[in-house]
């Protein structure tokens, strides 16, 4: 299941829904409690203020409470009603007065107070029952004397806890049912969003089977580099076969010549070791350039750049060698800067089959151009021979296929090249140049 990258983003974001569901109820949960609890003290406040606005104390210091109907609330004339009062002093336990409501029950000890001090607390009574307690020191002057006294208010938190618990009940049932959709939602999302692989996955299935050549279809661009590299790799995984298969039906083919002389040698003793030897070093030739062109590679993104002007150069130095006899100048106009991703040997071997032919057809003069224009890299090779003409272009480019028989050569450089960039997925042309003669013009993206 942890291979799983669908059943990875599940997990992860239900983990993340929970926590947050969790912490997003609790902090509402305590802030919901708190706020109910500030306003209950609030309220028994507001009573107490009521209260103390009620009493009256007479010259004597006498406190007097008006009747149990004039109360300013009717909670506190009714037994059992859930809000009491009663009123003392410091230092001493007998109650001056308290509410009808607190006569059948035993009333809680107070505590001492300043005078306008508020003080609330939470007890537990006798009843089992929990109780929010308030407390004010109050003191009133007559012409005798100061007299304090201390009003306390006492309300039952049942209907507090019974608010609070119907609060959570609707709290947490909200967020599990918003849950319950969050995480249908995401199900659905995630299955839609991770459909293009699922897709991928099936023709990957339908190229194995032999059904489909490469992926088709359209994919969303974070999905189509991948599908695109795909098919990059099949189409390079082909070609590399193609590759192999010609060279060794070139290998076949180059073979049975040296392989009939040495048969023929047979019949001239006193010069068969020199023909073994001649012949098994045209073998061995044979064979290191047909491995060479069949292992040629393919374009690859992880290839490492190579600097194209100096394997130019280290081409040019012996061809001008070997055809210094010509007296042909040659310019190197390529960017210095110009890299291109591609196997070294595949470079070289381009180059070389162009520029052995652009000396053999030359008149006077090649100019080798080179530059990138975004990620396209265009390479040519000008001369200023005969030229080439258009209805011998495409017979060039087939293997053996040769404009003039009259000159050396085997009519197999340009097919090895054309093979070379259409294993890289470049173009190839011929064209007339502007030197009068043939321009090869090579193209690559990447």
């Amino acid at each position: 299941m942890l291979n799983s990258l669908y059943f990875r983003l599940n997990f992860t974001a239900i983990l993340v829904l929970v926590i947050f569901l969790t912490v997003t109820g609790t902090v509402l949960d305590n802030a919901f409690v708190t706020s109910t609890r500030l306003a209950l003290r609030e309220r028994m406040l507001g009573q107490m203020y009521q209260l103390l606005g009620a009493s009256m104390v007479d010259e004597s210091g006498r406190l007097t409470m008006p009747l149990p109907s004039s109360l300013p609330y009717p909670q506190l004339a009714l037994p059992d009603s859930g809000l009491y009062a009663f009123i003392g002093t410091n230092g001493n336990s007998t109650l001056l007065w308290r509410s009808p409501s607190l006569l059948n029950r035993p009333a809680p000890l107070p505590f001492a107070l300043q005078v306008g001090e508020k003080h609330w607390t939470d007890i537990h009574l006798a009843d089992g029952k929990e109780y929010c307690l308030l407390g004010f020191g109050f003191q009133r002057t007559v012409k005798s004397g100061i007299y304090p006294f201390n009003f306390y208010l006492l309300g039952e938190l049942a209907p507090l806890h019974q608010q609070v618990a119907s609060y959570r009940q609707r709290l947490w049932g909200g967020l599990a049912v918003a849950a319950v959709i969050m995480l249908a939602t995401q199900l659905w999302v995630l299955h839609w969003g991770l459909g293009p692989l699922r897709k991928v996955r099936r023709e990957l299935n339908a190229i194995e089977a032999g059904e489909h050549p490469q992926i088709n279809g359209h994919y969303p661009k974070e999905v189509k580099q991948l599908t695109d590299n795909i098919n990059t790799l099949l189409i390079q995984e082909r070609a590399r076969q193609t590759r192999y298969r010609n060279a060794l039906s070139d290998l076949a083919h180059s073979l049975k010549t040296p392989l009939a002389v040495l048969l023929g040698a047979t019949d001239q003793p006193e010069s068969l070791p020199e023909t073994v030897t001649e012949q098994s070093t045209r073998m061995l030739h044979i064979v290191e350039r047909q491995l060479q062109r069949a292992g040629a590679a393919n374009y690859s993104t992880t290839a490492p750049p190579v600097a194209i002007y100096g394997v130019a150069e280290r081409i040019i130095v012996p061809l001008g060698k070997v055809y210094r006899n010509k007296n042909i100048s040659l310019s190197n106009r390529i960017d210095p800067d110009l890299l291109f991703r591609c196997d070294e040997a595949d470079l070289i071997e381009i180059l070389g089959n162009l520029l052995d032919n652009a000396y053999k057809w030359s008149r006077s003069h090649i100019e080798i151009l080179g530059h990138r224009q975004n990620r396209q890299v265009t390479l040519s090779i000008h001369d200023n021979g005969p030229g080439i003409s258009a209805r011998h272009i495409e017979h060039i480019l087939q293997r053996g296929g040769r404009a003039d028989e009259s000159t050396p050569g085997h009519g197999i450089g340009l097919s090895v090249v054309a093979d070379i960039v259409d294993a890289y997925q470049g173009r190839l042309r011929i064209e007339s140049s502007f030197l009068g003669g043939a321009a090869v013009i090579i193209e690559f993206w990447g």
